[in-house]
């Protein structure tokens, strides 16, 4: 199945476009995609033949006309994040889940959501519009009050948002002899309670910076060693044993251990045991596109494809490249360990290329958050 081109190209290569939902296999034969429920067991291997596609197994399901060769776990609603099942997952349609009452759904992305607690009005508000199951409370000010930042202030002033309140707040008329002398007292106890606000952060900034440089000159080697709680990625061989066990992370103190011990210990992933999950997930075709938005080189994947025969090695050895360089690049760490970010850099590309159910369905594998 590996989409690699000759160098130089005959007119007798020329492929005529297969129909609407099919696609072409290696042959350049037109097959056809599996159906919502389905996944391919084996595709067709000459004109006129149909694909094998097989029923999802319970617990997974596939939403659209596919050939991948795995279904999608089914998601599993999350009663700590505020989350309720209103539809059970089925072959051909993930689990449904919205947020439960007196909560709101936030999207984050296309595909990512929190379920954020709804707004109650505060003081001298009134309720405009409830809230919705994607939309948080409305809130606004009560009669003859207009918003200040975030509060709500009494109309007193014929100021443009209480303009309908000027014919009953009458104007008042300077005494003869005294004008505008209030005006200016109050414009003087204003400036001076404003510089005396400078003074006070001025010396509050300063104070804080001296206490600061005396604080390093009494222990300038002292540092706190924060025990990594990241995800690890350890770089074996394929044919390594890819089970997935606890390590520590970093050598310290007895006492710092106690004083930055992480709420759970890091994980371990062996590389091959990723790598071959992450080409379960994505579709054949769309490896190239993957590895190269990861930074891999064309010429490292024309390499890789000349290696090995077989696709999937050759697609394995392409993501292997990848992490090979980011482990040389210091992303990678001490000992051979890579860190979470290595993972995080992998979940984004997918998302980016709208493959968003297989960057969850790494997330479930590997329990992320």
């Amino acid at each position: 199945m590996c989409m690699w081109m000759p160098s130089l190209t005959s007119p007798q290569n020329t492929q005529k476009p297969c129909p609407h939902g099919d696609y072409p296999n290696d042959k350049g034969i037109c097959c056809n995609k599996c159906i919502p429920g389905f996944k391919l067991v084996e595709m067709c291997q000459a004109e006129g033949q149909r694909s094998n596609c097989t029923q999802c197994p319970d617990g997974q399901y596939s939403d659209q006309l596919n050939f991948n060769s795995n279904c999608f776990s089914c998601k599993r609603c999350k009663e700590t994040k505020n989350e309720i099942q209103v539809t059970e997952c089925k072959k051909h349609q993930n689990t449904i889940c919205k947020c439960k009452p007196g909560y709101y759904k936030y999207n984050i992305d296309s595909v990512t959501y929190e379920c954020r607690k709804c707004a109650t009005c505060g003081a001298n508000q009134k309720e405009k519009q409830e809230c919705l199951e994607d939309q948080n409370t409305l809130c606004v000010c009560e009669e003859d009050y207009y918003k200040v930042k975030s509060k709500c202030e009494p109309c007193k002033n014929c100021t443009d948002e209480c303009s309908h309140r000027c014919s009953i707040y009458p104007t008042i008329k300077e005494e003869p002899g005294h004008p505008a002398l209030i005006n200016i007292i109050a414009g003087v106890v204003a400036l001076a309670i404003l510089l005396l606000i400078v003074v006070v952060f001025i010396t509050h900034k300063i104070t804080k910076r001296s206490t600061k440089k005396k604080l390093l000159k009494l222990s300038p080697k002292q540092t706190s060693v924060p025990v990594d709680s990241r995800v690890l990625i350890n770089v074996e061989e394929p044919w390594d044993n890819d089970s997935v066990k606890a390590v520590p992370v970093s050598s310290v103190s007895e006492q710092d251990s106690i004083l930055n011990l992480p709420d759970c210990v890091p994980l371990e992933i062996k590389i091959p045991e990723l790598i071959y999950t992450v080409l379960d997930l994505v579709p054949v075709l769309q490896v190239k596109q993957l590895v190269r938005t990861l930074g891999v080189k064309d010429t490292e994947i024309e390499q890789a494809e000349m290696d090995h025969r077989s696709c999937k090695e050759a697609h394995y050895q392409m993501l292997r490249v990848w992490v090979e360089r980011e482990s040389r690049a210091g992303v990678g760490g001490r000992g051979g360990m890579l860190h979470q970010p290595l993972l995080d850099k992998l979940l984004d590309e997918l998302r980016n290329m709208h493959l968003g159910r297989a960057a969850e369905e790494l997330e479930i594998k590997y329990g992320l958050p």
